[in-house]
């Protein structure tokens, strides 16, 4: 009996000594990589390709032997491969009295590792909070250019990452919400980043024809209909910095004499008799209440008495209405490369289709890689279908799936072609341009749409012609395929400068990938950035319900639960951001006893306690 269990322990060892061998193997197949990574990075690139070599087989067999005998099953060696190998090996030869010669110890051990993996999250992502080890990274809204105290409470509330998005403001814009972030950071004492997004090479769909210029007002009602607060609108010339009011751009009339509880009449749009009442004035314009819902347009006149005979203001220039093009399962839509304004399907007066709905697109490059049966997604996934005819310069799809009630398509919407060989990758214009103001003002930059180590390449490239390469940290976005499935190289070639990250983009990267496979992808990226000791970031639709509407769904704090696996999770922004930071903060304070990074702990258990947050 005691010979079959000391030959069952040798051949483990000899699995064990084969995965060894096959890591060493691979460290000089990719050392020409290696030589190049940022002595920052030496062991955790190296230990990066063990993990590769430990992944090239299925090791569950191993690992069920390992967990039979109470050893490691090696299912959290991520960070330090070749250390736990060795160790399990030496194990196992002391059970059969077979201790293995002594030999140089690893480069990373259990310990090391760990200290590396936080020096390398904390020169990216700043300080953590105290009493949580995940940190928080929020998207400032534009509001937050103007609204220093937002600012100040998202930094109080738990905020440790500020991140700005080029795709939306300008530089004016962004130069006030960094301000107010640097401002809020001194007096809180509470050292907040800021990282940038550059856009990247992200397809969406062109500009719709606009439609009226008109503007809706209505006041808050109750699931009654009772009236809980009248709309309240500023009405000037420009928008007033103070007030968080609506705005209705007014020629102002100097010579109107207004006061408080003052009423201004006029008919709206549908002829409706509709009063604004005065609560303020001032030289260059009054806030108004409307307690019934009203419609305006340009050149719409608002008089001072009820038999409209007397003094008067008119409505000035206001922003066309944007019409979204509705679609349906079953309709048709044709995206061309021209640069021509959206339309919806156009019938004639038997409603027979004369035209299909069509819209441009942002990339016109993309025309080259489609063909006939690959799918298409637009909007995050909310319209779906399939290419039938294709030729140079446009294609049609047809809709195999959106709301039941119809999809609304507006302009600025992401497109996916997640099957199509497309040749679109590296820095557009905008992103060179943007980079020069993000280079001067932020902590971090943020690389949309990696897909290979050329966009990396291209990156760092444009650093160095900037005087910023290793000056300013780098985050990788993960959302397509093939930047999944090329981020081994991706990471090799971005350990060339220090410090870096990974933000797991689950919106495109579900989409890209399918729903059913995100899960498991999440998991894989997860375990490469730890094996490689960088910080990786959780993000998409965290908490997204509670941000926009004010209440979580089940399903987003499970998800926020179990976002404390990676070292910072993004908020997007919303109504209640201060909400969702704060429920955030509490939740991966209560949830810290619970797991180290990828490892479970059991801290003694506690019976319910509810807390009013």
């Amino acid at each position: 009996m005691k010979n079959l269990k000391n030959k069952n322990i040798r051949s483990i060892i000899g699995e064990l000594d084969a995965l060894i061998n096959r890591a060493r193997k691979f460290e000089k197949k990719y050392n020409k990589q290696l030589s190049r990574v940022s002595p920052n990075f030496t062991q955790s690139a190296r230990n990066l390709i063990h993990y590769r070599a430990l992944r090239m087989t299925d090791n569950r067999d191993l690992q069920k032997k390992l967990g039979d005998m109470g050893l490691s099953r090696l299912a959290k060696a991520e960070s330090h491969v070749m250390a736990s190998l060795l160790a399990t090996k030496s194990y196992l030869s002391g059970l059969i009295g077979e201790l293995p010669p002594k030999k140089k110890r690893p480069d990373l051990t259990f310990k090391k590792s760990k200290r590396i993996h936080k020096t390398h999250a904390k020169a990216l992502l700043g300080y953590r909070s105290k009493g949580r080890r995940t940190r928080i990274m929020v998207t400032l809204p534009t509001e937050a250019a103007q609204n220093y105290q937002l600012v100040h409470d998202m930094i109080a509330n738990g905020m440790n990452c500020a991140r700005i998005n080029c795709a939306h403001d300008n530089e004016e814009t962004w130069k006030k919400m960094i301000s107010h972030v640097r401002k809020a950071s001194v007096k809180l004492k509470r050292k907040c980043q800021v990282a940038m997004d550059l856009g990247g090479p992200k397809i969406r769909t062109g500009n719709l024809t606009p439609g009226p210029k008109i503007r809706k007002f209505r006041p808050t009602k109750d699931i009654r209909g009772k009236i809980i607060r009248p709309a309240e609108i500023w009405l000037s010339e420009t928008p007033h910095p103070d007030f968080n009011s609506l705005h209705l751009p007014i020629i102002w009339n100097s010579k109107l004499k207004l006061e408080k509880g003052s009423q201004l009449y006029f008919r709206d749009t549908r002829g409706k008799k509709r009063s604004f009442s005065v609560i303020k004035v001032t030289k260059n314009g009054c806030l108004v209440h409307c307690f019934k819902t009203a419609y305006l347009e340009i050149g719409m006149t608002l008089y001072t008495h009820k038999n409209q005979s007397s003094d008067f203001m008119k409505v000035g220039e206001l922003p066309p209405i944007e019409q979204p093009i509705l679609l349906h399962k079953g309709d048709k839509l044709r995206v061309h490369k021209a640069n021509l304004l959206g339309e919806p399907a156009q019938y004639n007066a038997d409603n027979k289709l004369l035209s299909y709905a069509h819209i441009s697109t942002t990339a016109p490059e993309i025309f080259k890689g489609v063909k006939i049966g690959e799918p298409i997604f637009l909007d995050d996934g909310q319209i779906e279908g399939h290419i039938s005819q294709t030729s140079e310069d446009e294609f049609i799809f047809d809709i195999i799936h959106t709301k039941s009630k119809g999809g609304k398509l507006r302009a600025d919407k992401g497109i996916n072609l997640p099957s199509s060989n497309l040749q679109i990758s590296g820095l557009t214009k905008k992103d060179k341009k943007d980079l020069k103001f993000v280079v001067k003002h932020a902590d971090v930059v943020n690389l949309s749409f990696v897909n290979n180590r050329q966009d990396v390449r291209d990156l760092i490239n444009e650093l160095d012609q900037l005087n910023a390469k290793n000056k300013i940290g780098i985050i990788l976005k993960i959302e397509t395929q093939s930047g999944f499935n090329n981020l081994i190289e991706i990471l090799l070639e971005a350990m060339q400068v220090y410090p870096i990250g990974v933000m797991i983009a689950r919106g495109d990267l579900a989409i890209e990938s399918g729903w059913n496979n995100i899960g498991r992808i999440q998991e894989e990226i997860l375990s490469l950035c730890l094996s490689a000791n960088i910080s990786d970031i959780w993000a998409t639709q965290v908490l997204e319900n509670l941000a926009k509407k004010g209440i979580p769904s089940r399903a987003e704090i499970t998800d926020a639960v179990m976002s404390q696996r990676a070292d910072c999770v993004m908020l997007n922004k919303g109504s209640y951001i201060l909400q969702s930071i704060h429920l955030l903060d509490t939740i991966l304070k209560e949830m810290r006893p619970y797991r180290d990074k990828n490892a479970p702990l059991l801290p003694k258990m506690k019976p319910a306690n509810i807390k009013v947050l």
